[in-house]
C-alpha cells in the first residue's frame, strides 16, 4: 500500500485522500505488537462499572431518569461506556505530542505524499479506531450483564465513533500547543471533572438549574446522554443536538489541529 501511495505520490488530488490512510497504516504496524496496550483503558472503566455500578448500586437503589426507574448499574453502564470511548480517543491523541516534539516523526513523512494536514486526520481516524476497540469490548461486558434495556443499544458503537471523533479532534488540537510533559497537567485539570460531573454518576437534576446549564455545555455530556438513551430506549430528539455538538467539535479540532501542525513542521 505504501509503495503504491508513493508512485501516486506525484498527483495532487490523489494525496488528500491518501495521506490519512497512510498514518493509519503506519500505527497499525507500530501496534501490531503491542496490542495489549491498545485495550489498557477499558479496564478502568469497567472497574469503576463494579465498584460503583454493581457494588455501590446496591445501596443506591433505582434511579429516575426521564420519568423512568433503572436500576442504578443500568444507568451507570452506558456513562461509563461513553467515558471508554473519551479515554481511548483522547489519550490516543496525546501521543501526537511525543510524534510532534521528541520522536520527530511527522518531519520524516514530509518527504512522502503525506503532508502536514494529512497528520491531523490520519491521527484523529487512528484514535477513532482505538476508542472504538475500547467501547466495543465495554459493551459487550455490558451487554452480556443485561445492562442493555432497548435495541435502540444496536446504535451504541456508531455513536461511541461520533463520540471517539470529537474528542480524537479536540485533544490532537490540543498537544499542538504544549511545550513540555508538564503541561499534560491541564489534561488531567480537565478530564477528571469531565469524568465526575457529566451526569455519569448521577443524574443532572441533582445540580441546581444554574450548573445544569454549565454541566449540558460539557462535550462529555452529550456523549453520555447519547449512549444512555440508546441504551435504555429513552431516545428523542436531543439525540440529534447530541451528534450535531460532537461532530462540530470533532471537525473544528481536527481544522485547528491540521494548521498548527502544518505551522509546526514547516516553520
Amino acid at each position: 500500500m505504501v509503495e503504491i501511495a508513493a508512485r501516486l505520490g506525484g498527483l495532487a488530488p490523489t494525496q488528500p485522500r491518501i495521506g490519512g490512510l497512510l498514518i493509519v497504516e503506519r500505527n497499525v504496524m507500530v501496534y501490531r505488537r503491542t496490542w495489549m496496550i491498545l485495550f489498557s483503558g477499558f479496564f478502568e472503566p469497567l472497574f469503576y462499572l463494579l465498584a460503583f455500578g454493581i457494588g455501590l448500586g446496591a445501596y443506591v437503589g433505582p434511579v429516575t431518569l426521564d420519568g423512568e426507574s433503572l436500576d442504578y448499574a443500568v444507568f451507570v453502564a452506558p456513562g461509563l461506556l461513553a467515558v471508554s470511548a473519551m479515554n481511548g480517543a483522547f489519550y490516543d491523541a496525546t501521543n501526537v505530542f511525543w510524534k510532534l516534539r521528541y520522536g520527530k516523526v511527522y518531519d520524516a513523512m514530509l518527504s512522502t505524499p503525506v503532508a502536514p494536514k494529512d497528520v491531523a486526520v490520519g491521527e484523529t481516524l487512528w484514535a477513532v479506531v482505538r476508542a472504538l476497540l475500547y467501547s466495543a469490548a465495554f459493551l459487550t461486558v455490558i451487554g452480556a450483564m443485561g445492562l442493555i434495556e432497548s435495541w435502540w443499544g444496536l446504535l451504541a458503537l456508531p455513536a461511541c465513533f461520533v463520540i471517539g471523533f470529537g474528542f480524537a479532534g479536540a485533544g490532537i488540537a490540543a498537544v499542538t500547543w504544549m511545550r513540555t510533559w508538564k503541561d499534560f497537567e491541564f489534561t488531567t485539570l480537565v478530564m477528571l471533572p469531565l469524568f465526575l460531573f457529566s451526569a455519569t454518576f448521577y443524574p443532572i437534576t441533582v445540580y441546581p438549574e444554574a450548573l445544569q446549564w454549565i454541566v449540558q455545555a460539557l462535550p462529555l455530556y452529550h456523549g453520555v446522554s447519547l449512549v444512555r438513551a440508546l441504551t435504555t430506549g429513552a431516545v428523542s430528539a436531543t439525540q440529534l443536538l447530541n451528534v450535531a455538538y460532537l461532530l462540530l467539535m470533532g471537525f473544528v479540532g481536527t481544522g485547528i489541529a491540521g494548521r498548527r501542525i502544518d505551522r509546526l513542521l514547516l516553520k
